[in-house]
């Protein structure tokens, strides 16, 4: 493995991290939820891609549905022609999306997906000023980055929007700490108000938001938090854009799109990730009025080619066709009840929906992030056959996102490396 480290350090940009530093992973084939690398040992995945293999691996109605589009030697054409699969997967989005009169626009990922809500956004706004959310990331493009509030990932300063910041609903500290859900509401509400009565000039144009933060280590607000800010929002006509790459298709379990648990109806709806099941695949889907405000010719090469679309209603059709969101559901449920029933020090909180979890490490008695503890216990699991992701404003967290295919058994596995893991550093933690 060290070879081709070493040939990945010499032509790629020092900037793109890699797990494990010097003992790198190299994925080499996998079947369902389970992954083989080069060496040819065998994990559990419980980070799919960063929530991308959302079906798993080598699932049969998938790839059939991409062999026969390759077997029609058409695995590309644009925009400019007619593409069947493109337009029967826009149809089953627009009809799942909850919003009226709906358009959808493919792209090929979800930092492209965000990047054209803002356009649209902006457009039919007449104003560059938008409203985000701090620990939140929406993409490393020009403009996707000006809105993530997330130092670790904003590479520059500069940027075509003026971009306000709303507080996150972060319970370990902060502005939202230790506040009920009522009084989190509440907070926000009046925090929104001051941000547009003090630092917007004119028009807003949106609101962009993750239902759970996923970059930001899997925190979010009380239900109803969205529905909340779309009443201010309203009165002032700001549009509202719920970015979806991570939360949508059933992942938190109880609903099918993150948005739903507040009450409210985005104006537009970014997705990515889970729908291709590893196939570059994302888009926006929202009100035709919002969609169609773009004063010019434009589209996207690549977005939902013929091959992508093929996968994106094959891994969809599935998904629907076995309840993977009840599945979600009851899954997480094992893994969030089994992890928050564990007493350690070092882990400070574990939150999430369905099949979304985060478990925050910080030093015993106190909310001072650990990211060294969550790294060791990054490396346990690993060590011991399972693959977890990382995450959170400090890297102190450790994110799980497993397939929405996981069986209850493989949950309960997973969850005993996880608990053998916490305890393990815990334990040294003391001793330290």
């Amino acid at each position: 493995m060290s070879e081709l480290l070493d040939r990945h350090r010499a032509v790629m940009p020092g900037w793109m991290p890699v797990y494990y530093g010097d003992d790198a992973l190299e994925i080499v084939s996998g079947k369902d939820r389970r992954v083989t690398d080069a060496a040819g040992r065998t994990y559990l995945d419980f980070f799919g891609g960063v929530l991308t293999t959302m079906i798993g691996y080598d699932i049969a109605e998938i790839n059939d549905a991409v062999r026969r589009q390759i077997g029609t030697g058409v695995a590309h054409t644009s925009t400019l022609y007619l593409i069947r699969q493109q337009v029967e997967l826009a149809e089953k989005i627009a009809r799942l999306s909850g919003i009226p009169d709906p358009r959808v626009f493919f792209t090929n990922s979800g930092t492209e997906a965000n990047e054209s809500a803002l356009l649209f956004a902006t457009n039919v706004r007449r104003s560059n000023q938008i409203l985000a959310i701090k620990n939140s990331y929406h993409g490393r493009t020009f403009a996707t980055m000006a809105v993530t509030g997330h130092r670790s990932w904003s590479s520059s300063s500069m940027s075509p929007l003026t971009v306000n910041w709303l507080a996150s609903a972060d319970r370990l500290r902060g502005r939202m700490a230790g506040l009920s859900d009522g009084d989190l509401l509440d907070a926000a509400v009046d925090d929104l108000r001051e941000v547009l009565a003090t630092v917007t000039a004119g028009d807003v144009a949106a609101l962009i938001a993750e239902p759970v933060q996923g970059v930001g280590g899997f925190v979010h607000g009380p239900d109803g938090l969205l529905g909340a800010y779309r009443k201010v929002l309203d009165e002032h006509g700001v549009l509202l854009i719920a970015d979806e790459v991570q939360t949508g298709w059933g992942r938190t379990g109880d609903h099918f799109w993150g948005y739903q648990a507040h009450g409210v109806t985005p104006d537009l709806i970014t997705f990515a990730k889970g729908i291709g099941n590893g196939f570059a695949l994302g888009g926006v889907v929202g009100r035709a009025a919002v969609m169609n405000a773009v004063p010019a010719i434009s589209f996207s090469t690549f977005g939902g080619n013929p091959v992508s679309a093929a996968a994106g209603n094959a891994v969809l059709d599935y998904l629907l066709d076995h309840d993977l969101q009840g599945n979600a559901r009851r899954t997480g449920a094992v893994l969030l009840d089994g992890l928050r029933a564990l007493d350690h020090g070092i882990l400070g909180e574990v939150r999430g929906r369905g099949l979304m979890i985060g478990l925050e490490f910080v030093r015993p008695g106190t909310t001072e992030p650990d990211p060294a503890a969550t790294l060791r216990v990054f490396d346990r699991c690993r060590q011991a056959g399972l693959l977890v992701g990382k995450g959170g404003l400090y890297g102190n967290v450790i994110r799980i996102g497993p397939a929405l295919t996981l069986t209850e058994e493989e949950a309960r596995e997973g969850l005993a490396i996880l608990s053998e893991a916490v305890a393990a550093v815990d334990a040294e933690t003391q001793i330290g």
